[in-house]
């Protein structure tokens, strides 16, 4: 039978240092931003960049810092919990260096990583695909080996921003799944978004925006340079990439907005109903928060924290999605500007919460994980 476990982080004094710093930062830059209202601005990314906010953790070499999972993740939380528009770098950051980092080649790694850094060069993913979903396993995009390197055939669905970034880490079908194992058989890749042969289809959401989009691949070209890792070998190194992903604080503080206009609504003298509401809202964004940190903690100490990351992003995605509703139940209507600014952000919270069950792995398919890493399948 498996285990799980969170431990209680150790938080470091300069942690309190770093905070206040990040805080001035954010009090600082952002008034001064020109956001276009979806959250990715270059002119903020660079911004962050030259702060040393971009690649905290990665090798002085290539621009980072050397700094720990713990005082990345102060970071995170802060600018995401400030609505700082950070989309366009954000992806780079989070997981695309990092996998860089570990397969990429010295080619790739010097000439991409400072870029990331500086907050210059944005990264999508390439997992998801029609008629596949969160089932990775199931994917038919191919690369197929050819003298000079790889082609590339097929598409991919739901890809966050594609249509402004410069660089996907793609999972493609390599070779037949084994009988035995499913696993088998995929292979990371690393394409350049204005390649010959990428297409980007718009695809709007519930909210009239578009963020997601289908990329499709018609016979492109990569050297073998761009293939990272080691061939069929992929699904440990999406498995490793999902970990940054899932275990981020951008899993529960998506729609923390509405959490932020409720308490505005009712303070200074909240009714006893909506003071307990949200002091449960509070408490369970806490223990979201500890549950994070613990992970970042752990990835300072070289584990993966597969199960633990899966955990995070379950119970963070049912925390940001329920809370819209949850805040509206708590308050009775009250004419005037305030409340029809808490309906509306409540109203776009509302209309982006599906989004939020696709991105990171569908409630079933972490589920399963969960299960897996207790032994109950």
């Amino acid at each position: 039978m498996g285990y799980f476990h969170f431990d209680v982080a150790d938080l470091a004094d300069n942690i309190s240092a770093l905070r206040r710093e990040v805080r001035e930062f954010i009090s600082r830059e952002l008034p001064a931003t020109e956001d276009s209202g979806d959250g990715f601005c270059p002119g903020f990314s660079r911004k962050c960049g030259q702060a040393g906010y971009i690649g905290m953790t990665w090798p002085r070499d290539y621009g980072g810092r050397e700094r720990s999972y713990l005082e990345r993740h102060i970071v995170a939380e802060e600018l995401l919990a400030a609505g700082a528009p950070i989309r366009a770098h954000w992806v780079a950051d989070r997981q695309s260096g990092s996998m860089l980092l570990k397969y990429g080649s010295d080619e790739l790694c010097n000439k991409l990583l400072p870029e990331i850094v500086r907050g210059e060069c944005y990264f999508c993913i390439g997992m998801s695909e029609a008629n596949s979903g969160s089932d990775l396993f199931s994917i038919r995009s191919r690369a197929e080996k050819t003298g000079a390197g790889w082609r590339i055939n097929g598409s991919k669905l739901w890809t966050s921003h594609a249509h402004r970034t410069h660089y996907m880490i793609a999972l493609l079908r390599t070779s037949t799944p084994a009988e035995d194992d499913r696993r088998f058989g995929l292979t990371q890749f690393l394409i350049p978004m204005s390649a010959a042969g990428v297409t980007v289809r718009p695809i709007t959401n519930l909210a009239g925006e578009h963020d997601f989009n289908e990329v499709l691949f018609e016979d492109v070209l990569l050297p073998d340079s761009h293939m990272l890792g080691k061939t069929d070998a992929g699904w440990k190194q999406v498995s490793d990439e999902l970990i940054y992903e899932r275990s981020s604080p951008d899993r529960f503080l998506e729609t923390i907005s509405a959490l932020y206009e409720l308490i505005s609504l009712v303070e200074p003298h909240p009714e006893a109903r909506a003071a307990e509401g949200i002091g449960r809202l509070a408490a369970q964004l806490s223990t979201l928060r500890h549950m994070s940190i613990a992970t970042a903690a752990k990835l300072d100490r070289g584990g993966m924290p597969g199960m633990e990351a899966a955990i995070v992003k379950d119970l963070g995605t049912c925390w940001e999605q329920e809370l819209p509703s949850v805040a509206r139940d708590l308050v009775t209507f009250r004419p005037g500007e305030q409340h029809r600014a808490f309906d509306e952000t409540c109203r776009r919270a509302m209309l982006l919460a599906p989004k939020l069950t696709i991105q990171g792995g569908t409630t079933e398919v972490l589920r399963g994980i969960i299960a897996r890493g207790l032994g109950l399948r």
